[in-house]
């Protein structure tokens, strides 16, 4: 490796040697392995973590409108959203919305895309298991393969060691539990990063067809038509130092439009199943209602509603003018800068997309992973204090989303 994993330099093979320690002699073995293989190591030892202490909260659980008092992995991991899934994957999805008493439309499976379920359904099928280890099964297979591309990513701008860490660092992320729950999250990181790797290579065909796939994961594949709209532009202005020819030139614009397309895709979906145009988006907003009642999707709003709601009295806007300035300084930051340009456009292009269309809660955090590309950035600094001190909060990190949003505790009004 070029780099060590957590201390920032690689010790020479006779230091190694004449050092004999177990730890001496166990990274010199795990220098040997090849990348996939120190991957995939790191993979299954952050998943013992987040394991263990997903236990340790199911072995606490008290009765709650998912579960028994004290579930098993399986059933503890099937809660929130992973309900949903299994409805879908039991019975699809309505072609008749239904309606709270007062007709607006309630909560129900139109706003989980189908590509999770019916990839789960499918293994169920045919290996007769139970949808909850299946599902859980299905998302930390993904997972694992995200690690990989990840890493295929990291190592085109950092040194090798830097991105065994930067995968460390999505390895223990404070929602990295996430990662072997019964939710989608999994599969629609593997899909954006295998399409992020592709873009960086300019395979922008092969791309198209993942995303395609993606656009019925998750929601956000919109923003990736912003992103190689970027990327479009971007290339354009550099034409004279990397060519960008015309025929390249169509073919960019084509494949960001189809993306555009895609990602608007499941809404028109809705319509179509269910006869009522606004199908995707009511269901959506129904999630809001217990915050700010029930009303139309403006753009742009839902972030000051949000901020006003959750800190009254104009301070809450304030708040987020900062967030949003700090988060933008951090992308001009000689860390952020070492990543691609079509990184930080993808990144850039989701926020967006998020101000654009999400309401701030406590699932905020799980629909920013889609930003993992920006772990690279604290990959770069190779303190060994700093690497040491940010994977202990990461883990502890780890634990408190897990106290505040996963585990039930009573009413509660914090879902992941």
């Amino acid at each position: 490796m070029a780099d060590g994993l957590i201390t920032g330099s690689r010790p020479s093979v006779r230091n190694e040697v004449s050092a004999a320690t177990p730890l001496s002699r166990a990274r010199a073995i795990v220098d040997r392995l090849p990348w996939w293989a120190q991957v995939l190591l790191i993979f299954v030892a952050s998943r013992l973590v987040s394991t263990a202490l997903l236990l340790g909260f199911a072995g606490a659980q008290a009765t709650n409108p998912w579960t028994v008092s004290r579930p098993d992995y399986a059933s503890f991991a099937k809660i929130w959203d992973g309900q949903w899934y299994y409805i879908v994957a039991q019975i699809g999805y309505p072609s008749v919305l239904p309606l709270t008493a007062d007709g607006h439309v309630a909560q129900n499976q139109w706003a989980f895309l189908p590509v999770y379920p019916v990839v789960t359904r499918g293994l169920m099928e045919l290996t007769g298991a139970s949808f909850a280890p299946t599902a859980v099964f299905v998302s930390v297979l993904a997972a694992a393969a995200t690690a990989l591309v990840f890493s295929r990513i990291l190592v085109r701008f950092l040194p090798a060691g830097s991105a065994l860490f930067g995968v460390l660092l999505f390895c223990v992320a404070p929602l990295s539990p996430l990662l072997q729950v019964a939710y989608a999250e999994s599969l629609f990181l593997l899909l954006l990063a295998v399409a992020l790797l592709l873009l960086l290579q300019r395979r922008y065909g092969l791309m198209l067809l993942v995303l395609a796939v993606a656009s019925f994961t998750r929601p956000g594949v919109i923003a990736f038509a912003l992103a190689l709209a970027l990327h479009w532009g971007h290339r354009y202005l550099r034409r004279e130092t990397e060519p960008f020819p015309p025929r390249e030139r169509l073919k960019v614009g084509v494949v960001a439009i189809a993306t555009g397309v895609f990602g608007l895709a499941w809404p028109v979906v809705a319509a179509i199943a269910t006869g009522r145009l606004d199908a995707y988006t009511a269901t959506e907003l129904s999630w809001r209602a217990d915050y700010i009642g029930y009303g139309h999707l403006l753009p742009f709003t839902s972030w000051v509603q949000g901020a006003n709601w959750w800190v009254p009295g104009g301070a809450g806007v304030v708040f987020l003018v900062v967030a949003v300035v700090l988060f933008g300084l951090f992308l001009v930051t000689p860390w952020a800068r070492r990543l691609p340009i079509d990184l930080r456009f993808w990144v850039v292009a989701y926020v967006l997309y998020l101000l654009a269309v999400f309401f701030p809660q406590s699932s905020t955090f799980r629909v920013l992973m889609p930003i993992f590309p920006l772990l690279g950035a604290l990959a770069v600094p190779r303190s060994k204090v700093f690497r040491v001190s940010l994977v202990a909060v990461f883990v502890i990190a780890q634990w408190i989303w897990l106290y505040y949003c996963w585990w039930v505790n009573g009413y509660d009004w914090t879902p992941p």
